[in-house]
């Protein structure tokens, strides 16, 4: 696919937004490179590189190479993620300790619309659609409400090294982010402790999991693609739905910690009511507002997936006048 500069801009708003979304616990910035239409490029790019790759480094050369694992795409894709958290890390963290509510119902305004663009995306609606939607939601939601596996203090390198394949595999799979996954672990603060402290042991170890958890995980998501397409589709969708429950805006904490800094920190809720949250916390549910956020949400991805149709339609016709 040939790219103009402005087509590479484009990727890099993409993963400025995928990056902002990794930001959040419980919203994967799998779900924005899905909804934004990059999500088999990522994931057939990503498997890519292998075996073949480096033997066309060492044959053919640099070029060859980075042609090969479309490079291009990856620097502009990677620049908008990297541009996005040292940026906007900060203002996400403010937003989620002083405007939880506020912040969880945008999102959750954007998944429900992220959930109607993947079920457009079905073509085919049969019993094994229907059943491999529904267990992949039910697994979801069950890893939503089920308590962290507390154990902060673990350092086995090769408990690190799979929680590091396994937090990546949920960053590029719409619907469970890397960070809740490691809270279910409880790995959450081990690592943030890692990152905070400069231990380079663990990150290295960390860092090498996450790389042979997405290799080995975008090939099989390239794989199910190419043969079961519409059952893929239904699965993403029913793990989206599913995970609703853990950006739903108003919580009642079961379980506290602290992080690095010593802060409280919750690391086990569960969904309520309005009222009942009002009941519990005595803060006001803000519902009008959380309301017309929930709507911008859905109307961010809306207008993103309207976008994203005419771009592909004058792609189209561009090619069709060739």
């Amino acid at each position: 696919m040939k790219r103009n500069f402005l087509d590479y801009l484009f990727i890099t708003s993409k993963g400025i937004a995928m990056g902002a979304a990794d930001v959040v616990p419980g919203v994967s910035g799998g779900t924005i490179a899905f909804i934004s239409g990059i999500y088999e490029e990522l994931v057939g790019s990503i498997s890519k590189i292998n075996l073949q790759a480096f033997k066309l480094l060492f044959s053919e050369g640099i070029v060859a190479f980075w042609k090969h694992i479309n490079g291009n795409f990856f620097v502009a894709l990677l620049a908008g993620i990297g541009v996005s958290i040292l940026s906007l890390a900060k203002g996400m963290k403010w937003l989620l300790e002083n405007e939880p509510i506020m912040i969880w119902a945008f999102f959750f305004g954007l998944m429900i619309a992220s959930v109607l663009f993947l079920i457009k995306e079905i073509k085919r609606w049969n019993l094994a659609t229907i059943l491999v939607m529904l267990i992949s939601g039910g697994v979801a939601y069950f890893i939503t409400i089920i308590p962290p596996l507390v154990n902060g203090g673990n350092q086995n390198l090769i408990f690190i090294f799979f929680c590091g394949a396994l937090a990546i595999c949920a960053m590029i799979l719409p619907g469970i982010s890397g960070a809740f996954i490691l809270v279910l672990l409880g790995a959450y603060h081990t690592v943030l402790d890692a990152l905070s402290s400069l231990n380079f042991k663990l990150i290295g170890i960390f860092g090498i999991g996450a790389i042979t958890g997405i290799l080995s995980f975008s090939k099989a998501l390239k794989w199910l693609f190419a043969k079961y397409r519409t059952l893929t589709f239904a699965g993403l969708t029913g793990f989206i739905v599913g995970s609703l429950n853990k950006v739903w805006p108003w919580k009642e904490v079961l379980k506290w910690d602290t992080d690095a800094q010593g802060n409280a920190v919750a690391v086990w809720e569960k969904s309520v009511s309005p009222c009942v949250f009002k009941e519990i916390t005595h803060n006001e549910p803000q519902i009008l507002i959380s309301l017309l956020l929930g709507i911008a949400g859905f109307l961010v991805i809306y207008l993103l997936e309207k976008w994203s149709s005419k771009q592909k339609t004058l792609n189209y016709e561009q090619i069709s006048k060739r």
